[in-house]
């Protein structure tokens, strides 16, 4: 009988999930395993575009995220907001990811093979000779101007996809218990899918070795990644046609937001009511402090490797292989962290407990990479008893330390995140979410850009800037961390407000009987 009783609450631990939910958990986790393995492959690819092309570097990467991401996340959040109002969500859902499918196809069978006429490359270097230094990351964005209209379509499709369109419908179909045993597994999924992603990235960027010398090994590894994408995004709208099919025909998998009796529902805002509305808001205020701080931090921090990962490996394939095994790593490691540390920590130590583990991590590490490589050449002892060389400890230590970071998010921070949306009302979660998904986290990583930009014009090189950024990174964290504080409250207060409801109606039903 212990035997039996000692299973149950092993397996409670690894996979809290009851037997009908199955078909509810089932696939809304392969949907995201799906989604994020797209991610992952555009991410790694983006960068791999921008970082390695002509005439163009690390340093450019906070020059497109201010004067190309973010405007695009802003005329994104018109139209979908306005969308939202006129479709369902169903239809909302499929009528957001097909132009993204649309356009990675185009871009690898027809705008890259066509890039040396498209790209203006003699009024580029006319350009650098008049600019100073510090716009070099300016002038590289039109220089390879569809390489940086490909990194902004696919920086749209992690906040888009990942935190707009699967978090968006995975509050509309979970309750807060439900959220505390599902999240932290469906976060598997984006791991699973690292584990799948990183190899696949290292396997294409290797088939350079068997094409003849005259070939483009880029090009031809573009076709295979974007092929792939493609057939991850019609997997995609499968699993969401299941998921709802499934949600909606089955009562016990409903929650009161999903197929129950809903409250009249309230008039819809403009986007200037949207935004006032918002802004009135504290709770979503707090949110968004989260969103902005954890954003911020990453673009501070992973421009910085970047620029030392470039030069370690200037040649696209050996970049697209490191970063390749780079995501299978960070896979494993999260995987790990999911599975004996997130939904543990949410359930035992509670919300802000689990909010509080990613800016601690980044604090922390980013102390440790920072330092070494801002006092990396006093370590020549401890290279040398390494066997590397300086360059390749530092891209090493930037890699831990990204790895650890994103680790912590999907095992903390997104669960946490999307927790905390769950609580209000329709009308905060769709407006709400579509402006601090979309604008909060292209604020935070733009902030973080000009923050960068702004150093560069003054100083000249990613090197001189370091320390700089160093400390704006901590104090960044510094108001994460009180948000996280401040926003814990307000949560268990929204929770606890239901049960004062039933409680006050108590007595008046007794007094019915």
């Amino acid at each position: 009988m212990s035997t039996h009783s000692d299973f149950g609450r092993m397996r409670s631990i690894f996979w809290p999930i009851h037997a009908y939910e199955l078909k509810k958990v089932v696939p809304l986790l392969l949907m995201f395993f799906c989604i994020c393995f797209n991610y992952t492959i555009l991410r790694d690819t983006r960068d791999t575009l921008i970082v390695t092309a002509p005439g163009s570097g690390a340093e450019a990467i906070p020059f497109i995220k201010v004067w190309l991401v973010f405007p695009a996340a802003l005329i994104f959040m018109l139209i979908y907001s306005k969308l939202s109002n006129v479709l369902s969500k169903q239809a909302l859902f499929y009528t957001t990811l097909a132009p993204f499918l649309l356009f990675y196809v185009i871009f690898a069978f027809f705008l890259y093979p066509s890039r040396d006429a498209l790209h203006p490359t003699a009024f580029a270097d006319h350009l650098e000779t008049v600019f100073p230094a510090g716009l070099k990351g300016l002038v590289a964005i039109l220089r390879n101007w569809t390489f940086a209209l490909f990194y902004v379509v696919a920086e749209l499709w992690g906040a888009v996809m990942l935190s707009l369109a699967f978090w968006g419908f995975a509050n509309d179909i979970s309750s807060v218990p439900e959220a505390k045993r599902f999240y932290p597994l469906f976060g598997l999924g984006a791991n699973f899918a690292l584990l799948v992603s990183g190899p696949t990235m290292i396997y294409v960027a290797r088939l350079r070795d068997q094409m003849p010398t005259h070939a483009d090994p880029w090009g031809l590894s573009l076709k295979w990644l974007m092929s792939m994408v493609f057939v991850s995004g019609l997997l995609i709208m499968l699993f969401y046609y299941l998921t709802t099919r499934t949600v909606y025909s089955d009562s016990r998998l409903r929650t009161t937001d999903v197929g129950a009796s809903k409250k009249p529902p309230k008039p819809q805002m403009s986007m200037k009511e949207s935004f006032a509305f918002l802004l009135r808001s504290p709770y979503i205020g707090l949110v968004a402090l989260l969103v902005i701080g954890f954003n911020m931090c990453i673009n501070l921090v992973e421009v910085t490797w970047k620029s030392q990962l470039k030069l370690q490996f200037p040649h696209a394939n050996d970049y697209s292989a490191f970063m390749g095994m780079f995501s299978t790593c960070t896979g494993i490691v999260t995987i790990f962290m999911m599975l004996f540390l997130g939904s543990n920590v949410l359930r035992r130590f509670g919300w802000r407990a689990g909010a509080l583990v990613t800016p601690v991590v980044l604090i922390s590490t980013g102390v440790c990479f920072f330092s070494f490589v801002l006092f990396k050449d006093s370590l020549t002892g401890l290279v040398a008893f390494l066997g590397t060389s300086p360059l390749m400890l530092a891209v090493i230590f930037g890699a831990a330390q990204n790895m650890l970071s994103k680790s912590s998010k999907y095992s903390f921070f997104d669960p946490t995140k999307e927790m905390a949306f769950i609580p209000l009302d329709q009308e905060s979660k769709v407006k709400g979410k579509a402006a601090i998904d979309v604008v909060g986290s292209r604020l935070g990583k733009s902030g973080g850009s000009l923050v960068q930009q702004g150093l560069l014009v003054a100083f000249g090189s990613m090197f001189a800037i370091i320390p700089y950024v160093g400390i704006i990174l901590f104090a960044v964290i510094g108001v994460w961390i009180f948000a996280v504080f401040a926003l814990s409250k307000r949560f268990a207060a929204l929770q606890a407000e239901p049960v004062k409801e039933a409680l006050a109606q108590e007595p008046i039903a007794q007094k019915a009987s």
